[in-house]
């Protein structure tokens, strides 16, 4: 395959899935990106429970975490390092939205290598995104295969020095990112958006709130607006391939994000090794 050096369909190798899978023809699954590190999935715990839960929202039964376990292997046997997806989906069934009864799911685990993304301790530059987030409570949160806004908010732009956008949605509140989480640093505490109209609620996102509360960093989900970012004292954005980056510049405000940077990343570092 072109974008990948290996995919399991179902837990055999395969470049392709059926052309009735209903997460081809509707988006109808869910899916989760990490990184895979020395042969071990980060963070793995977590985001198998995020992926199960989000899944059940959809009604769609998730195989038991040993299943995709044993694919991880196998892929971890050949590629010790990079970043995995997994793609689970409602399976095939007849033309129709109606969803079948009696599919069976199917599981996508697909290896890349690590992407590209220049020094990890470089501050981002980021812009704002023309697109607005339409607001669905009933699938905000969700990590869901309909990612075409995400698609056409990361085609406004193609310089080379902007690492990410920001999405704001239709009542102007801010989100996050085209891929990321963003967190803002205000008087010693973490703001994040309140993901409860739109938005994907990401994993380390939800660690990170989980580590601030036990460090004694005080964290809020709120509304975030255009002038809440930029007068904020640290700009980060979060997800589980780039971890913790910070932004540097947006239009022509600066920021020097640093030292929560490290703070951030620290916390994600020791839940890893935690969990291993």
């Amino acid at each position: 395959p072109q974008f990948s050096a290996m995919i399991l369909v179902d837990g055999r190798a395969s470049a392709g899935i059926d052309a009735c899978d209903r997460g081809l023809a509707y988006g109808d699954g869910v899916f989760r990106t990490l990184r895979l590190h020395d042969g071990r999935p980060l963070l793995w715990r977590r985001h198998y429970g995020k992926l199960a839960a989000d899944a059940a929202a959809l009604g769609i039964a998730a195989p038991a975490a040993v299943v995709f376990e044993r694919d991880l292997a196998t892929i971890a046997a050949a590629h010790a390092d990079g970043v995995v997806r997994i793609t689970l989906t409602r399976g095939t069934g007849p033309r129709g939205y109606r969803p079948p009864a009696a599919a069976t799911p199917v599981r996508v685990v697909a290896w890349s290598e690590n992407p590209q993304t220049g020094d990890a301790d470089t501050g981002l530059r980021v812009r704002w995104c023309r697109l607005r987030l339409a607001a669905q409570p009933a699938l905000a949160g969700l990590k869901h295969l309909n990612r075409l806004e995400n698609v056409l908010a990361r085609a406004e732009w193609d310089d080379p020095q902007i690492g990410e956008g920001l999405l704001r949605d239709a009542a102007d509140n801010v989100i996050g990112g085209t891929m990321s989480n963003l967190f803002l640093v205000r008087d010693g505490a973490l703001l994040t958006p309140a993901l409860d109209v739109c938005g994907v609620a990401g994993v380390v996102r939800a660690l990170i709130l989980e580590c601030a509360a036990r460090d004694g960093v005080a964290t809020r989900v709120a509304a975030v607006s255009a002038a809440d970012v930029l007068a904020a004292e640290a700009v980060l954005l979060v997800n589980s391939v780039i971890g913790v980056r910070s932004v540097e510049a947006l239009e022509e405000h600066h920021w020097a994000g640093g030292q929560w940077q490290r703070r951030l990343r620290g916390w994600i570092d020791n839940a890893a090794r935690e969990e291993a």
